[in-house]
């Protein structure tokens, strides 16, 4: 592969990965009670989604738009990732991805419900920063 397409694939990663990042700061504000739990797991979901894609983009994987978890770790196992395993209680994820950020949607979202989505995101981002290349 030539350096430059090299260089354009490490530059994608990290914007993906400092996507991932930002979205897991805002997670990260659980005790901020001006923040609704909602808002908190959806960036929760986020962080970890985004970081599974960076994974992907490393790989040069195409991965549809889409915002399940679970199809995300299916993905980075098939592109030769291993340890996905670590990851199955992330898939939980996945509930905080859309329905949650409209009200009367779906059953609330707990504070400590988004103190879980904080720590199961933070969980993937760390996995996921161990594995880029």
């Amino acid at each position: 592969m030539p350096d430059d397409r090299r260089q354009a694939i490490r530059e994608l990663v990290e914007e993906w990965l400092r996507h991932a990042r930002s979205d897991l700061a805002v997670a990260r504000m659980v005790d901020d009670d001006q923040i609704a739990p909602e808002i908190l797991a959806f960036h929760a979901q986020q962080a970890a989604e985004k970081a599974l894609k960076a994974l992907l983009v490393q790989r040069q994987v195409e991965f549809p738009r889409l915002h399940v978890i679970g199809s995300l770790l299916n993905l980075c196992q098939e592109a030769g990732y291993e340890g996905i395993e670590l990851l199955a209680d992330s898939v939980t994820l996945t509930r905080y991805a859309v329905v949650t950020r409209y009200p009367g949607e779906e059953e609330p979202v707990s504070r400590q419900d988004a103190h879980q989505a904080f720590e199961l995101a933070e969980k993937v981002l760390v996995w996921v920063e161990m594995q880029i290349e």
